[in-house]
Formats: structure tokens, C-alpha cells, sequence
């Protein structure tokens, strides 16, 4: 039994410096290690990280799933949708002044208010049906935040915290160069089409190993191109330095300086933001007392500038924000990507500032998708099956690579 233990470790350490091949470049066979060897070392955080993301994934979905209930409107037998007027006019009579509202792309959503006492201004948010502005009796039920939380850990740090999300930088960043390696390895020596086809097609009536090995290498090209992205898009939500290196690529001055030089003057976007927070300053103490604009009216002035059916979400103004603001979820695009556009208006209902995203500088547009392009969901539901597809693809790449490894070096003792 010792003996057999032995042989096996000989073998298992034999493959892992193993001889170049006679017909073999030294490039391909120093490529073929490096993979070998980065895709033994970061094998088990890579399964972990992508399996918690190809679960988390479904977050939202499983979300909107569970609490149906709340948020899809049952359509009464030849109803109407409410009008903005309409349902201003049900919570006045009620006593109550809405603070905010979302009216959903969808006619079959419910609408989400918030609101609060005209008399003692105790706040709430509910659920309304669109067409009897009835409240929906329940609460948002989040039983499943715990579980989703713990593979939101796994996913970012393997719950090791600032160890663990180091950790998982590092295995991301060798994932990155074990796709390019892995795309070195397969690049067929011939560039006729016969033998690139034969190259991208599983073999499914072969034996187990070369299954094995086809599903490896077939399957890991297919989805070369997104899981380079999803990591890099990782990346660039990790580290600091990988998001001032993508902002300052797309035209964009880093986010994070390390010393500023004494007398440097302030940034033109600190100084944006400083002059808009003085202005709303100032419009406290000047319109605190005015009437303020209805529902319907801020609702139309938004569709002046925004003119484009979409989810929308009104926040009306009050004595800590003086300004109404209006953003809209937009999809109307090739590829009907989820970006927001806003438009805030003073009290005395001029436009005090306009931001669509497709206006905005490629840097900025990049910081605001970023995280819906890691997870999918900038596309909805599509996207976060493809991302979930995969991420498990990803997951199965370091199990189908050391079941490789591992035939050859016990099973042939190469």
C-alpha cells in the first residue's frame, strides 16, 4: 500500500514537470505549465467564487418571485390605469402627502409610494394597485437575504474578509491569464476551417477522458469572451487600481490621489458639486414656504425632457431637499441595456439640471453600468441567465482541468 502511495506521488510530481515534447516550441510547452500549474493553485477559490456568483446571481429574480404577490397588480375587469392626478387626489383625501413614487414600465406592476401624515409627518412606503389605488396588504418579504448575503461573502472574500478579498484578486487575475494560456493551447496549427470546426465541437461518443478534455477546451473557448469580461469588470470592482487604470483609459481623471500637491487647485467636478449643494442651500431658505408643484405637473416637466415611456421614479421635494427629481430607467437602446437618466427641478419649476446617460463622458457612463454589466442584470432577466450559464461553465473549467491532470499523471503515469 506504501509502495502504490509512492508511485502515485512520483507520477502525480512527474506531471507537474513533465518534458518537452519533440515536435513541441518551447513557448507552447512553458504555456502549457504555467496553465498547469496556476490552474492546480487557484482551482478551489476559483470553484467557490464562481459558483456563490452563478447563485447570487438569481438574487433579484428569486426576490421578485417571492414577493409576486406584492408586486404584480391584479388588472380588474375593464379598469384603467390611475392617473398621477387621480391617485394624488386618493392620498389627499386620505390625510396623506406622497413623498415619492415609482410608476413601473410594466401595467401589470404595482406601483410603490412613499408618503407621510399631513399632521405628525409619520412615514411610509407601500405597495399600490395601479388601477384602485388600493394598498397591498404585506410586507417585502427578504427570508432569502441571509442566504444570498453569505454567497455574496464567498463571492467577494470567501467570508476571510480583507484576506480573503485579496485572495480572491489574486486567483481572478491568474483566471485572466489561464483563459489567454488556455486560448494559446487550443489554437489549432492549421487555419483551414475542417480543423477549426472539429476544434469547437464536444466529442461526445468519445471515452470519458477525451469527453472530459473536449468539454475542457470546447467549452472554455465558447465562453472565452464573457468570462474575460466578467473577470475583468471583477477586477475593476476590487481594486482601486484597476478602477483608476479603466477611468483614466477612457478619458477620465483617477478617482483616488494619493498626496495632492499644497494649493492644488479643486477639481472641476468638486467644484460642480460644491456650487450645486450651495445652490440647494440657498433654495431652502428662499422657497421653504412656497406652495409646493403637483404630482401631475413635475410628472409632465420631467416628460419634456425625458419623452420616452419607462419605469420612473419621482421624488418630490421637501424642507431637507428642495429640488424634485425625476429618473427614469431607460432601455431604449440596441441592446436595451437598463442606464438612467435624471432631471431635477426647483420649486418654482425650473430645470436645474439634466443628466442622460448617453450625454455623459465614456468614463462616466462606465462607472455607472459597471456593476450591472458584472452581473448581468443591465440586460434583465436574459442577461442574467447567460451570466449564471456562465459562471457554472466557469465553475466546471478548474474541475474538468484537474480530472485531466489527474488521468494523466495516475491513470497513463505520464
Amino acid at each position: 500500500m506504501l509502495r502504490r502511495r509512492v508511485v502515485i506521488d512520483m507520477r502525480l510530481l512527474k506531471s507537474l514537470f513533465r518534458k518537452k515534447g519533440r515536435s513541441e516550441s518551447l513557448f507552447r510547452y512553458l504555456i502549457s505549465l504555467s496553465h498547469l500549474w496556476l490552474g492546480l493553485l487557484s482551482s478551489v477559490v476559483l470553484f467557490i467564487v464562481c459558483l456563490a456568483g452563478s447563485l447570487y446571481a438569481f438574487r433579484t429574480p428569486y426576490q421578485q418571485f417571492q414577493n409576486r404577490g406584492l408586486l404584480n397588480a391584479e388588472v380588474p375587469k375593464g379598469g384603467r390605469l390611475l392617473q398621477a392626478e387621480e391617485i394624488e387626489g386618493l392620498f389627499h383625501e386620505r390625510g396623506l402627502v406622497i413623498s415619492s413614487i415609482v410608476f413601473p414600465a410594466s401595467a401589470k406592476k404595482n406601483l410603490v409610494i412613499s408618503y407621510h401624515e399631513s399632521e405628525n409627518n409619520l412615514s411610509s412606503t407601500g405597495y399600490f394597485n395601479p388601477y384602485t389605488g388600493d394598498e397591498i396588504s404585506g410586507q417585502f418579504d427578504r427570508s432569502s437575504e441571509p442566504f444570498f448575503q453569505v454567497l455574496l461573502g464567498l463571492h467577494k472574500n470567501l467570508l476571510l474578509g480583507s484576506t480573503g478579498k485579496q485572495i480572491v484578486g489574486i486567483t481572478v487575475i491568474i483566471f485572466v491569464i489561464l483563459l489567454f494560456s488556455g486560448l494559446i493551447l487550443w489554437w489549432p496549427k492549421s487555419r483551414r476551417w475542417r480543423t477549426i470546426k472539429a476544434s469547437l465541437q464536444v466529442r461526445w461518443r468519445a471515452n470519458s477522458f477525451q469527453l472530459n478534455y473536449s468539454l475542457h477546451r470546447v467549452l472554455g473557448i465558447y465562453t472565452f469572451p464573457l468570462l474575460l469580461f466578467i473577470a475583468l469588470t471583477g477586477l475593476y470592482i476590487t481594486y482601486p487600481w484597476m478602477k483608476n487604470r479603466v477611468i483614466i483609459t477612457l478619458g477620465g481623471e483617477p478617482i483616488l490621489q494619493k498626496e495632492a500637491p499644497a494649493g492644488e487647485e479643486v477639481s472641476d467636478s468638486f467644484a460642480a458639486l460644491m456650487e450645486e449643494m450651495l445652490q440647494q442651500e440657498a433654495e431652502k431658505k428662499e422657497t421653504l414656504q412656497e406652495k409646493q408643484l403637483s404630482l401631475p405637473e413635475v410628472k409632465a416637466m420631467a416628460d419634456r425632457y425625458l419623452d420616452y415611456p419607462a419605469t420612473t421614479t419621482i421624488m418630490m421635494a421637501d424642507a431637507e431637499n428642495p429640488r424634485y427629481r425625476v429618473s427614469k430607467i431607460n432601455t431604449h437602446n440596441l441592446l436595451g441595456a437598463k442606464v438612467t437618466d435624471a432631471v431635477s427641478f426647483d420649486q418654482q419649476g425650473e430645470m436645474r439640471n439634466l443628466e442622460r446617460f448617453s450625454d455623459l463622458p465614456l468614463h462616466r457612463q462606465f462607472i455607472e453600468i459597471s456593476l450591472p454589466l458584472h452581473t448581468g442584470e443591465i440586460i434583465g432577466l436574459p442577461g442574467i441567465f447567460l451570466y449564471a450559464l456562465t459562471s457554472l461553465i466557469g465553475c466546471s473549467l478548474p474541475v474538468t482541468g484537474f480530472l485531466i491532470w489527474w488521468k494523466k499523471a495516475v491513470r497513463s503515469g505520464r
